[in-house]
Order: structure tokens, then C-alpha cells, then sequence
């Protein structure tokens, strides 16, 4: 099959979350199946070229839409690399979505409304650079009107019988919705026909990633129980109602980790490798880690680690709440993140108070974020919802038992310890409470004091599969049913 993966980012050229990631690796796990994949995305400012770029492809300028350039990248990942070169639109300092002091585009529903309408014609026969895809893989509001020009393209071929890709569009986080006035219809020749409640509109405005639910072929999400929580008021952010409609036609397909960055036997940002056959780097990990964090390293404490945004959404609150506790019980923890500014405070008073005990580093460092994977005893994840998570399976894989929530992708890939004796990875709050959360913590502290439990959780999580090739088996089966309708 001839797959288009459309995308706003893509690791390493750029990455602001999990779609960076998921955009590197799932079309490289599918190319590895034997499928030809080429992906699409922006040409962002910042982007170093030189040597690189093997094709130009021109588009020529089409009602509102200006002159654009396709450039064809070198590619060793086993897939094409196309990025849509629009200067006036994406040579621009900052994220893909915002201005260096955090104020997203004005024209954003312009921007990634091009890169839409690219999409849907790699599609059709009017593909710009010679090769037309079977089927249009959109990813969150981005690309969301991809699935909505592609539906136009199909019911403007049917006469000859033109052959036009089938399409699917991907919920990484349903959170983000890309809406915009109605107004900017106009400017993205969306026709009057689909302006309303059963097309794009979305409470008096417009939603790129309703347009997305409306009109792909398939949806998909990143996790089965997120696929089945998105259909509710609660975690459904208004578009709960097309969801449960489309019901049908979602698929909840769990996520991978690549297995070539985040592996303890292989990983050159460890102090020491080590694996579940010979698993004696992992306290090698665990001092190293205390000593770079200027943690007292004399007495052997329970240790816990959190990577990631410091937000309410991600129960970060009740870890602050429980902190205190945690340490009256001999414990330290480590934390990496940035996000709310008043938890960052605390998170920085609390290591003022303690600071033989708690360390705290704000921002991101790759290299520390992945020394805590490999020498925490516990990784902190109780959050209130979670399409899918990386951390916590990256944790199992690291023998760090993760305590999490049950929801999304943390249901899906964390096995309670209590639930399933001697397949438990980890500690599975039914819900993101206090009570919940200090619940976990206590369960955690008395398995990690006999070592012959922890040790069985430690080596049931390191033996876990969460490479991406039973995810892009998945994908490829919906690709192949999609053709087949």
C-alpha cells in the first residue's frame, strides 16, 4: 500500500510533544512491513536542509491557496520525507504553532489548512510530485481537513472514476481541537454546503478536527480505553456526540516506544546498561542518578522519579500534596518538567525544605529525563486522563514500576500489582484522588521493601513488548479494510 502520514511535526526536525515521536517512528515500523510511506509536513525556519534535499516539486497557485514547493528530503528510515516550503507561512521563529513568546498564529487555520489541502491531493491524480497515495493518514487538527478536501475531491471524480485515496485521522489528544471562526471558511474554500453543525461547525466557530471526524473514512486513537472515554461528556471536550455517531468507524490502536532510543542494555545516556538477564546496572543507575542530583546517596532510600509537564492534568497536584508524607517515610524523589508556574514553586520550595532528599530541575534534558527512567525505584504518573503515555512504558521496560491512573493508554499498558500476582508491572490507581494516589504510594513502599516482590515486578515490566510493530500491523489492517469498502 502507498501510505501519506500527514503531520504539523515530525522528531527530529521538530518535536513539541508525543506526535514528534509517534510521527518518526510509526511510518518507519511501517515502511520496515513492506508498505511505501512518505510523510508529509511543514518546512519550518529553523530547519537545516543543506545536503539533504533531493526533489523539488512545484504548486502552483489555486484560488485562495498561494504558490507552494514540495521539497524531497534523504531518507535513511525506509520512507519519504516531503516538507511543504511556504516561507510566508512557516519560516517563522517559535513553535509550529505559536510566536517565541508563546501567542499561537493568527493564521493558523490558514497555515495548516495549505498543508491540509497538500495532503489531499498526494491523494488524488493531481498529486504534485508525481506519486499518489492509496490512503491519507491525517493527525490531529492540523491536518484535520484533509479527510473533508479528500471527501470533495472523491464526489468530484465519481463521474470518470479517478481513483482517490481513502482516509483516516489519528486523536493523539482530543484536547486540541484547532477551532477558529466560521469566517475562516472563506479563506479555506470550504463550500457552504459543509459549514455547518454536520460539517465543521463547532459551537458558533469552526473545528479543523471535527471536519477530520466528520468526513475521514476511519478514526483512530492511541489507546482502546481512551477510544472508549473520548465518547463520553466528562472526556469528550464537546465532540463527544460525533464520536459516539462515528462510533463505528474508531479504533483505539495503542502506541509504541521505539526500541533503538529506549532500551537499558543499549542506551548511551545511562551510567550503566543493563538488562533483565543481568540486571546489576540498575543500582549502578540509581547512585549515579542521586549523585547528579545532589541527593544524600549514604542510606539506601525508596526513590522516585516524574519526567514531564507539571499540570493538573497530570495529577501533578497530588503528587505535591503526598510529597511530605512520602519523605517522612524515607523516601526521595526527583523531578523533571516544567509547566504551571505555582507548581513549579512549590516543586522548587519543596526541594528547599529537603534538599538532601528532593531535586528538582526545570525545563527538559534529555539525557536526565532518561537517567531517571534507568535509576528511580518508581516513576510518578497519576494522571486525571492520558490518550496514551510513553513514560510509563518506557518505565517498565527501565525495571521502574510506574504508579499510574486507570485511563487511556495507562489502563491499557500497566498491569496492577495487587490485580495479577505475578504478572503485575505496576500500581494502578482506579481513580486520579488523594487518597488513591497515597494508596499507591504505600502499596509501592512495602513491595519495594521485599525485595523478592519488587524484584517480580521488575522483571514482569522489563519483559514487556511495547515495540511499534504490533501497532503498525494494526494500521496496516485498517489500511487494507478501507481499501477494500
Amino acid at each position: 500500500m502507498k501510505v501519506l502520514f500527514a503531520t504539523s511535526e515530525c522528531a527530529p526536525l521538530v518535536k513539541t510533544g508525543g506526535l514528534g515521536d509517534v510521527s518518526a517512528a510509526l511510518p518507519r515500523a511501517l515502511a520496515a512491513l513492506g508498505h511505501e510511506v512518505a510523510l508529509l509536513m511543514p518546512a519550518y525556519g529553523d530547519m537545516v536542509l543543506a545536503g539533504q534535499i533531493v526533489g523539488l516539486f512545484a504548486i502552483a497557485p489555486h484560488g485562495p491557496w498561494p504558490a507552494a514547493q514540495l521539497i524531497r528530503l534523504r531518507q535513511d528510515d525506509g520512507f519519504v520525507l516531503y516538507l511543504l516550503s511556504c516561507p510566508q507561512l512557516y519560516a517563522r521563529a517559535g513553535t509550529p504553532y505559536g510566536s517565541p513568546d508563546g501567542a499561537d498564529h493568527a493564521d493558523n487555520a490558514f497555515r495548516f489548512g495549505l498543508l491540509s489541502r497538500v495532503a489531499a491531493m498526494i491523494g488524488t491524480q493531481n498529486s504534485p510530485c508525481g506519486w499518489q497515495a492509496d490512503i491519507v493518514h491525517a493527525n490531529d487538527w492540523p491536518t484535520g481537513l484533509a479527510p473533508l478536501y479528500l471527501a470533495q475531491a472523491r464526489a468530484e471524480a465519481s463521474p470518470s472514476g479517478a481513483p482517490v485515496a481513502r482516509s483516516l485521522v489519528t486523536i493523539h489528544n482530543l484536547a486540541f481541537q484547532g477551532v477558529f471562526p466560521l469566517q475562516a471558511c472563506e479563506s479555506l474554500d470550504i463550500p457552504t454546503e459543509l459549514r455547518g453543525v454536520d460539517g465543521v461547525e463547532f459551537w458558533g466557530q469552526m473545528s479543523m478536527l471535527k471536519a477530520g471526524l466528520n468526513f475521514a473514512d476511519a478514526i483512530t486513537t492511541v489507546s482502546p480505553t481512551y477510544a472508549r472515554e473520548i465518547q463520553s461528556a466528562e472526556l469528550g471536550f464537546g465532540l463527544d456526540g460525533v464520536l459516539r455517531e462515528r462510533s463505528h468507524v474508531l479504533h483505539g490502536i495503542l502506541n509504541g516506544i521505539d526500541g533503538t532510543i529506549w532500551d537499558p542494555a543499549n542506551d548511551p545516556l545511562i551510567a550503566a546498561p543493563y538488562s533483565v538477564e543481568s540486571p546489576s546496572g540498575k543500582a549502578l543507575n540509581k547512585t549515579a542518578l542521586r549523585q547528579q542530583c545532589g541527593l544524600d546517596a549514604g542510606e539506601n532510600r525508596m526513590l522516585f522519579g516524574l519526567v514531564g509537564r507539571l499540570t493538573h492534568q497530570k495529577g501533578v497536584d497530588l503528587i505535591l500534596a503526598g510529597a511530605e508524607r512520602m519523605l517522612q517515610q524515607g523516601a526521595q524523589l526527583v523531578v523533571l518538567g516544567s509547566g504551571d508556574a505555582a507548581m513549579q514553586a512549590r516543586f522548587m520550595e519543596l526541594a528547599s525544605r529537603h534538599p538532601a532528599h528532593v531535586s528538582v530541575t526545570l525545563g527538559f534534558n534529555e539525557s536526565l529525563a532518561h537517567q531517571i527512567e534507568a535509576g528511580a525505584d518508581c516513576f510518578l504518573m497519576p494522571s486525571r486522563f492520558e490518550p496514551c503515555g510513553l513514560n510509563q512504558m518506557y518505565s517498565q521496560i527501565y525495571g521502574t514500576p510506574p504508579i499510574v491512573t486507570r485511563t487511556g493508554g495507562l489502563a491499557d499498558s500497566v498491569v496492577d500489582a495487587d490485580s495479577d500476582q505475578g504478572q503485575g508491572t505496576g500500581f494502578v490507581m482506579p481513580a486520579a484522588t488523594q487518597e488513591m494516589f497515597d494508596d499507591a504510594v504505600q502499596r509501592a513502599i512495602a513491595a519495594w521493601k521485599s525485595p523478592v516482590a519488587w524484584e517480580s515486578l521488575q522483571r514482569a515490566g522489563m519483559r514487556q513488548e511495547f515495540g511499534w510493530e504490533a501497532s503498525a500491523n494494526a494500521y496496516a489492517g485498517l489500511y487494507a479494510q478501507l481499501l477494500q469498502t
